[in-house]
């Protein structure tokens, strides 16, 4: 992976296009803030998709989000997008099981998006992640679950690549933290984020993994962080059923196997 230039105007589209993805609508200093580009760029490049179609802006509000021409491409891919289609019927599963909101997040590039969402019988439900909510690797739970358990190397490229995002969006969370956060994850099977983008919110995932023994997707329980707090181990033990059941059906991976491939060893992360 390479850094993004910001003076290449694909990529300012591309960037621009990403940060609006998210369900709600943005304003231009939310946009600047996401993206690291400066206004005057932003804007220039938001009158043209205005123009073509792709974005659409809300005068009486100041804010812009995807317009019809980005929504059709969304619809095209539908029925790319396998693992939304695959994982259902077991993120059905978690949620019964749990009451609680089950979350499927994927992840692209350096990034953690919010695939997919089931809503469980709690009358209390996590909602603060939307399906199209995008989040660097490692600050969710289900994010943290999709770096852990990538080799030492690859998620100290990742770090370096999304710091500035982080640093940004996120200034009291550091790169040490994260680093903690990996080797507390590798050590204990799964990651676990409570009250740290949401107060009194949390939530446990694990990974799935590809039949390359890569992670490529996470399965996550999204609740009160009281919640999860006190039946912990138990939506753990329900959240690796899942997993194992799923890879099962679809990769044919040793989930266990994979996950303990980290476990004990000494980790080469740095600042």
């Amino acid at each position: 992976m390479k850094q993004r230039s910001d003076t290449n105007s694909v990529q300012k589209v591309c960037l621009l296009l990403s940060a609006m993805s998210s369900p709600a609508p943005c304003r231009l200093k939310d946009l600047a803030a996401q993206t690291g580009l400066d206004k005057a760029s932003i804007l220039r490049v938001l009158e043209t998709l205005i123009e073509e179609g792709y974005v659409i802006r809300d005068n009486a509000q100041k804010t812009y989000q995807l317009g019809d021409q980005a929504i059709l491409l969304g619809l095209a891919m539908q029925q790319r997008m396998p693992v939304v289609h695959q994982a259902r019927p077991y993120m059905l599963r978690v949620a019964a099981n749990s009451g609680d909101t089950a979350l499927l997040l994927q992840r692209m590039g350096g990034e953690a998006v919010c695939m997919d969402r089931e809503f469980g019988g709690y009358p209390i439900r996590a909602n603060y992640l939307e399906v199209g909510t995008r989040r660097p690797l490692g600050l969710s739970s289900g994010g943290l679950a999709l770096l852990a358990w990538l080799p030492d190397e690859e998620i100290n490229a990742l770090l370096e690549i999304t710091a500035p995002a982080i640093k940004r969006n996120y200034p009291h969370i550091t790169r040490s933290f994260m680093e903690d956060q990996v080797a507390k994850s590798r050590s204990q099977g799964y990651a676990c984020v409570l009250n740290l983008l949401v107060e009194q919110m949390g939530g446990i995932a694990v990974p799935l993994f590809g039949a390359d023994g890569r992670p490529f997707a996470s399965l996550v329980i999204s609740a009160l962080a009281r919640r999860i707090q006190e039946r912990r181990q138990t939506l753990a033990e329900l959240l690796h059923e899942t997993a194992v059941l799923f890879a099962k059906e679809y990769t044919g991976v040793d989930h266990h196997a994979a996950l303990a491939r980290y476990n004990g060893a000494a980790t080469a992360l740095s600042a």
